[in-house]
This record gives structure tokens, C-alpha cells and sequence, in this order.
């Protein structure tokens, strides 16, 4: 038996918002369900992202974050904050891993590292 990844869910206050930042950010198209709190982000090339509203946000940080790889780390990371992100920190595994955490308008934390 294997798990195939289905779709990553947010937990927000505004469900269409971040489902429309995270389709700039990764491309895809917004698709929101009958349920009014959901709305689900379609990805050619990846796992769905689903996005469901929530009455109070999760206090501290995430327990569970995505990481991306990126061929220009420095150029993504710019174009991200451009997009509403807000960087976090930084970190390294001795010299030959390095990767940025960065925040999106919601405050939900994710990774981008180098990578194909």
C-alpha cells in the first residue's frame, strides 16, 4: 500500500484570499467548493492546496510547513515578498544546504530551498 499526497490544507480566516495568494505564488487555478469555508487551489504539476476557514488561527508555530526547491533561491524569495510574503529567517545544514523560511499573508510558514 502507498500514500500519495492528495492535498495540503491551510487553516485561515479568508479561504478565497490565500487560495488567490498562493495562485500567484505557484500558479494553478482557484476553485472553490459548495461549502462556503472551502476553496481549493488546482495545480498542474502538484499536490491540490486546500484552504478552509477557521474561526481562530493556530496559536505559535506550524507544525507542519511545506518546502519548496527552487533553481535561484535569492530570485524567489524576492518575488514572494513582492507577492505579500514575509521572510522569517534563515538557516544552513553546514555549507551545502541553506534555505529561507518565509511566511504568507496568513502567517502560515514555508521553505524555499535550492533544488531542481
Amino acid at each position: 500500500m502507498t500514500l500519495n499526497v492528495e492535498m495540503i490544507t491551510f487553516d485561515c480566516a479568508d479561504p478565497e484570499g490565500l487560495a488567490q495568494w498562493w495562485a500567484k505564488a505557484l500558479g494553478g487555478d482557484v476553485n472553490p467548493v459548495a461549502v462556503e469555508q472551502y476553496v481549493v487551489l488546482i495545480r498542474p504539476d502538484g499536490p491540490r492546496f486546500g484552504f478552509q476557514r477557521v474561526d481562530t488561527p493556530t496559536p505559535g508555530k506550524n507544525r507542519v510547513h511545506v518546502d519548496f526547491a527552487v533553481a535561484d533561491v535569492e530570485a524567489e524569495v524576492k518575488r514572494l515578498i513582492g507577492l505579500g510574503a514575509t521572510e522569517v529567517g534563515r538557516h544552513s545544514l553546514g555549507q551545502e544546504y541553506n534555505w529561507v523560511v518565509l511566511a504568507d499573508p496568513d502567517g502560515n510558514a514555508f521553505c524555499v530551498a535550492a533544488g531542481e
